[in-house]
């Protein structure tokens, strides 16, 4: 309506006094070019209006500053893996002001996840996690642009999420042979990766460190990891959470081998939450420019 405005006023009291001056044709052309800045301009305010609320993070922006958090709602941070881990660590990341992220996971919600895992309730068994987290943190930030993907790790999948160009990945897978194939993939493709190690046979969540992968110890997972990894040739440069805690050996037991699952160690509510915490701060730190 303020364009037709603008328009109008151009007709009724300046177009008088130029018409024989400069032509009729001048008169269309400055119409256009009124119409078409004016619009313009108006879907600039729109976008700026859009990126502009952020009135619910008005407490991260008293501890970080409004020009951090403004940064952190221009990018795009991926999570894989949405078990006790992953779960954790995405609702932090959208919580924390991110405008985009990528989540994946294959697996569903059993019975014996409800113990550590967010997405698991009594009331959901057999409901994709990824469905229940897209639900969730849509719901904490309906502005977060969410890509979903219900696939387990296979190297097509993660190339072509990769290619996406996010500017951060956590890493919470906790089967060995998909973690591998990813955190491959992710290091020849030079994106900033941080990975989960074993939450499992351990209790002490002060414990939890992040070191470079090559630092890690007294995590038989992190072991596995990194032997795998010398495979390909990789055996630094992936930034990990561990815990040194020495694991509770007693609490192993095997699997029917299951989503590449051969042998899982007992796990208490808490930990796995910590490290998708800890995980989600190297993210937000790394992010703002804080030392890691």
């Amino acid at each position: 309506m303020l364009a037709h405005g603008i328009v109008f006023y151009f007709d009724d009291f300046l177009f008088p006094y130029l018409r024989s001056a400069i032509g009729l044709n001048l008169k269309f052309a400055i119409y256009n070019l009124i119409i078409f800045k004016f619009c313009s301009v108006v879907s600039l305010l729109e976008i700026i209006n859009m990126e502009m609320d952020i009135s619910w993070l008005s407490r991260t922006s008293l501890l970080i500053g409004e020009e951090r958090l403004r940064s952190l709602t221009q990018k795009h941070v991926m999570v894989v893996g949405l078990g006790g881990v992953g779960s954790f660590a995405a609702e932090f990341i959208a919580r924390s002001g991110i405008g985009k992220m990528t989540i994946i996971d294959g697996d569903v919600v059993d019975p014996t996840n409800r113990n550590r895992q967010l997405p698991a309730l009594a009331t959901n068994h057999g409901v994709s996690k990824a469905l229940i987290m897209e639900e969730r943190l849509k719901a904490i930030n309906p502005e977060l642009q969410l890509n979903v993907v219900k696939e387990f790790v296979n190297p097509e999948m993660v190339k072509q999420q990769l290619s996406y160009d996010p500017d951060y990945v956590i890493d919470a897978i906790d089967s060995l042979t998909p973690k591998i194939t990813f955190l491959k993939l992710a290091y020849e493709s030079k994106v900033k990766v941080v990975s989960s190690m074993g939450a499992g046979a351990k209790l002490d969540p002060t414990k939890l460190q992040v070191v470079d992968i090559s630092k890690t110890f007294n995590c038989p997972f992190a072991q596995q990891v990194r032997k795998m990894l010398k495979q390909h040739e990789i055996r630094k440069g992936i930034k990990v959470v561990f815990s040194p805690e020495n694991p509770i050996k007693e609490s192993l037991m095997l699997t029917d081998g299951k989503n590449f699952k051969k042998s899982a160690y007992g796990t208490i509510s808490y930990l796995p939450a910590v490290f998708g915490a800890v995980a989600a701060s190297v993210v937000i730190r790394d992010l703002i420019g804080e030392k890691i």
